[in-house]
């Protein structure tokens, strides 16, 4: 390795080992005063304060009770005495992300609950971003903003971009410093440690991303795709990091706990991730679920379809495989009759085509595209 490759190596690892050193010393602060409405952080409040009104109203907001109330649970016990100043909105947004805003409004995005392993990996996410909410990150962010006013021309844009551009606009309003996600990542495992979480499920979050960044050869953590990572330490460093501060950790990790929890959505979740168009990525994501339940029609036929739409060298014969797998079960999803009627029609089986596309109308006869299935079915010689 060259020697500037050393330097920079090195340099990374003292930032690393000072955010960690700083955590290890660290006692939670007395909960907060709202600041007054008068001064810059209390201007700052009130504008996060009329968002937060505007995302509870959002469509995409999760309405899964069960799964709000879990997040919301969880967040309580890591905040401890702060319980009451954190609220958790999961959205229905298919990419890796969790924010924190300095009134204690915290967004998870659905991509990032799809791809935690287990009710570990979900603390070490929500810890994190409490351990910004705790250290008054957004304080030292001020000091970068030249006014009020320039957060308001931010926020100004919502409903030009839709949706997503809204979300993405608000939680890019207070990117934090590379060192500042340092010390939330150290300060996580403190509050992971006190509430009984195993904290060597932290850097596997960062591990799998990797994999998946990894599967596809046109992304990297610092190309336009990932412009959330732009403020963070990469990934292969926060990996390398935690793996080496939570070495030795124990307690819960819940990853059957959370398949249940995930259960009710998981299947939505799963056909944004689709449509999301990074197939590559997708399939790293779901040949890592399917190692974890193989038996599961539910990923299994997530598997094939995108394996179908992906069509690369070998990927029919894997995705027929699949799906006929998960059509043997009785659970599984309509839409695995409706691609095995499109891989048999690529097959130029007509035959088996036309049965798996009956099959699919039986079992969902109202489904959106139930007439577009009708007319391919008519269309078979």
């Amino acid at each position: 390795m060259k020697r500037r490759h050393w330097l920079q190596w090195g340099c990374v690892q003292c930032a690393c080992l000072a955010g960690m050193a700083r955590a290890q010393g660290w006692t939670m602060p007395p909960r907060f005063a709202r600041p007054d409405a008068a001064s810059e952080e209390g201007g700052l409040w009130a504008l996060m304060d009329r968002e937060e009104a505007r995302l509870r109203r959002s469509p995409l907001r999760m309405r899964d009770e069960a799964l709000t109330r879990y997040l919301s649970d969880t967040a309580c016990a890591l905040a401890a005495e702060h319980c009451a100043d954190v609220r958790v909105y999961a959205l229905r947004t298919p990419y890796f992300n969790a924010n924190m805003a300095p009134n204690g409004m915290m967004q998870v995005w659905s991509g990032l609950l799809l791809r935690m392993e287990n009710e570990a990996q979900m603390a070490a996410i929500l810890a994190h971003e409490i351990g910004h909410f705790l250290q008054r990150h957004s304080l030292e962010k001020l000091r970068d903003v030249k006014a009020r006013s320039a957060v308001a021309t931010a926020l100004s844009v919502f409903g030009v971009y839709g949706l997503v551009g809204q979300l993405l606009v608000l939680g890019s309003a207070f990117p934090f410093s590379r060192d500042q996600e340092r010390e939330a990542d150290a300060i996580s495992l403190v509050l992971m440690r006190k509430t009984g979480f195993d904290t060597r499920e932290a850097p596997k979050v960062w591990a799998n991303l990797l994999a998946e960044l990894a599967a596809n050869p046109a992304t990297s953590e610092n190309s336009l795709d990932n412009i959330l990572f732009a403020t963070h330490p990469s990934s292969e460093e926060r990996r390398r990091t935690l793996e080496r501060e939570a070495a030795g950790g124990s307690g819960v990790v819940g990853a059957e706990a959370w398949r249940q929890r995930l259960a009710p959505v998981r299947g939505m979740l799963l056909e944004d991730e689709l449509k999301r168009g990074r197939l590559d990525e997708s399939l790293a994501l779901l040949d890592r679920l399917v190692a974890a339940e193989p038996q599961s029609a539910e990923l299994l036929y997530f598997r094939g379809e995108a394996r179908r739409q992906r069509a690369a060298d070998g990927d029919l014969p894997l995705a027929l495989k699949d799906l006929q797998t998960a059509a043997s079960d009785p659970q599984a999803p309509a839409g695995t009759w409706r691609a095995i009627g499109y891989l048999e029609r690529q097959r130029q089986q007509p035959a088996a085509a036309r049965a798996a596309w009956q099959r699919y109308l039986e079992i969902a006869p109202d489904a959106a595209d139930a007439a577009l299935v009708r007319q391919s079915m008519e269309e078979l010689p």
